[in-house]
Parts: C-alpha cells; structure tokens; sequence
C-alpha cells in the first residue's frame, strides 16, 4: 500500500547532484504483501476469530477452527499494521523534500483525506449492509434496514490507518516546519543501531504499550479507532521508518540481523506468546484469559506487550532484508501488485462482505470456508482495484 499514500514509485531523499537514487522494489513488495495479508487477516476474523466486522461466521461451534484462526489474527495484529505505518514512514521524508511544505500537505489532504471521506460516507455503510445478513441472535438488529439507519452506519472501519497516516504525516509537517527545515534533505549513511540499541527499544516499546494498555485495553474501540492500544508502536515504527530513509538503512540492514530477528520472532512466539495466556488459551477458556492479556495492568498483560513489541521488531528486521535479496527485481506481476494496493486496502471490505453473504448458505468446515473465500476475495479485490484505477482522477489519488 502506497504509504497508504505515497507512489509506489517514490524514492528516498537524494542529493540533487547525485540524482535519484535507485528505487526500492522490495519496499513495493513488500508492502504489496501486507496489503495481502490484511484482507487475508478480516477474512480470519470474518469466519473463526469472533471479532467485530461486517458481516461474521463465527468459528464458535468449531474449536479447531477458532482456536487457528484467533491465533492467526492476534498473530497478524501484533505487527503487521506497525509494519505498514514503518514503510509509511519510510517514504514522508523524500515526499516532503520533494514537494516542499505546502505541496507536501496538499498531496497528503488530497492522497489520504478524500479516499477516508469515500469510505466514510460511501464504501463503509455499504460493507454494513452485511450487519442485516447476520442472525439477529449475533447483532440484536431486529428491524429492516432504512435509510434511517444510516448515520449509523458512518465509520472509520479499516481506514482507521488513513485517518491516522494523515495525523502523523501532518505532525511530521509541522515538525519540519517548526525545524525550519534545517534537516539536510541528503541520504546521510549513519551506522546501523546495534544489537545494544534493539535490547533497549523493544521493551521500552513493550512498557509503554503496557502503560497505554492499562488504559485502553486491546479490543477497546476509542473514537472509531480498534487498536489504539498499539499506538505507542505506530508511532515509533513511523518515527523509525522515516530515520532509516533518512539514514539509508533498508539498504544497509544486514542480513545477519534479519536472521536475529526472525529468531528473536520465534522465540518470542513460542515462550512469550503462551505464557501470555497461562496454557488457556489451548483450552478455549478465553474470557478471563484475553481480559487479563489484553490489559488493564495484569501481569499477562506485560508479558503480551512484550511479546507483541518483541515480534513486531523482529518480524520487520527480518523481512527487511529477506525482500531486498529475493524480491528486488522489475516484474510486472510485482509492479501491478504495488500499483493497485492502496486501491485494494480501500476497497476490500464491501467485496468481502458480498462475497462472505453469497457464500453463508454453502455447508464447509470453518477453515475450509476461510480458504475458499481467501482463494476468490484476493483475485476479485485487485481485479475491482485494476477497474477502479482506469478511472484516470481515481488513479492519480490511489
């Protein structure tokens, strides 16, 4: 997704000398990838996890199904949003050297605020439709749907993530501004920050999430938001994102460091990730176990911080370099992947919806359902995506 905002063609800040610098195709596909996933993550939770969306099938009466799939969405929620909003970052600095304060913020309103106002007026009471499909024993919804009801059904929904890029890339403004854009606008190589400087962020990252959590908790919506609970790493990936464009760190990231991260990934998964839970979490006594993981100052609570900060780093150190190695190349297929994703992210939920609603009468295992849709969803999402970027004002904003 571009920077939910940014080309997929940008590049980083360069000296006008120097020229352009080359473009980064692994933070295309790579970014390509998380949009993959996140319609692969509400397709989780429209048929196992339980969690709130449009239109939902639950997994309750299929243990093994929620079970996998609840793991697969909390998985996915502890960093791949954070991953998203660190290439996000990754692109503000040479946007902003290039178009100047002013065309900068124009770019951003324009980019980001006028696909959040589609979506909040258009394609998000649309994907509501799907709450009326649901049995009314789910939503408590026991009257047709009117126009009446459409205040609301007016929301945010998954472009929460706009909503927020656009308040950090304002802050960012702002910052510069304030700096008198005394920040040389060159690609400074700086070394990388060591394994010392990683010791110390991650759990001061996992003990501000536990801070922010004790207040809103996970699954706590705050002003149409879902997951603020994970602010303190949006921000810091964001903040990250930018410094490692600045200081020409996606191309230096060794790949050593990449392996550390994977490992560090796993271990955090396989020591930290249960005992978050206290083993109940295999046996599907889950309310006590997620209220207490999910925070309000419970011990689980630090321990699901500091899993989730330690994965989330981990994850984007190792892919880093990982993409850059194997997924650096000019492809077609690749370049239209990067090309249509913002499109996609956007446009994703309504397709979703229809398409879980054409299929509820269809008799399949929760898994099964999940693959099948998966399987036809991603297709249709960038094949709608293509159609809709052929409408030449829609392609220059997504």
């Amino acid at each position: 997704m571009d920077q939910a905002g940014s080309r997929p063609t940008e590049n980083p800040p360069v000296k006008a000398s120097l020229g352009r610098a080359p473009r980064l195709f692994f933070i295309d596909h790579l970014r390509a990838a998380l949009v993959i996933l996140v319609v692969l993550h509400h397709v989780a939770v429209t048929y196992g996890s339980g969690a709130p969306f449009y239109y939902v099938e639950p997994a309750f009466n299929d243990p093994l199904a929620f079970l996998n799939l609840l793991v697969f969405t909390l998985v996915n929620q502890a960093w791949f949003m954070g991953a998203l909003f660190l290439l996000s970052g990754c692109f503000t600095p040479a946007s902003y050297d290039r178009k100047g304060p002013v065309s900068f913020l124009k770019d951003r309103l324009v980019r980001l605020g006028l696909p959040l106002l589609i979506f909040y007026f258009l394609l998000g009471p649309l994907s509501s439709i799907g709450f009326w499909q649901m049995p009314s024993s789910l939503t408590g919804i026991t009257t047709p749907l009117t126009w009446r009801a459409y205040p609301h059904l007016l929301g945010l929904g998954p472009l929460w993530f706009v909503a927020l890029l656009l308040v950090f890339d304002l802050g960012y403004a702002a910052w510069r501004m304030l700096a008198r854009n005394r920040i040389s606008p060159s690609t400074g190589r700086s070394s990388l920050p060591g394994y010392l400087h990683l010791g110390l962020f991650v759990p001061a990252l996992a003990l501000a999430s536990y801070l922010v959590r004790m207040v809103i908790p996970l699954g706590r919506e705050v002003l149409d938001f879902p997951t603020l609970a994970y602010l303190p790493q949006y921000l810091a990936f964001f903040v990250l994102g930018a410094l490692a464009s600045r200081r020409g760190w996606l191309r230096t990231l060794p790949g050593s460091m990449g392996l550390a991260g994977f490992m560090a990934a796993l271990g955090a998964g396989v020591l930290l990730f249960p005992l978050a839970f206290s083993g109940r979490l295999l046996s599907l006594e889950l309310t006590p176990a997620l209220a207490d993981a999910f925070g309000h100052g419970h011990w689980r609570s630090a321990v699901y911080a500091l899993w989730d900060s330690t994965f989330a780093v981990g994850m984007c150190l190792g892919l880093i370099p990982l993409f850059r190695r194997f997924f650096n190349g000019r492809s077609r297929f690749g370049r239209f992947l990067s090309q249509h994703g913002y499109a996609v992210y956007l446009i994703h939920p309504p397709i979703l919806v229809f398409l879980a609603v054409a299929l509820k009468t269809i008799e399949l295992e929760h898994l099964l359902k999940f693959g099948l849709a998966a399987v036809i969803v991603l297709p249709a999402c960038f094949a709608v995506a293509y159609l809709v970027r052929l409408i030449r004002p829609l392609s220059r904003i997504l």
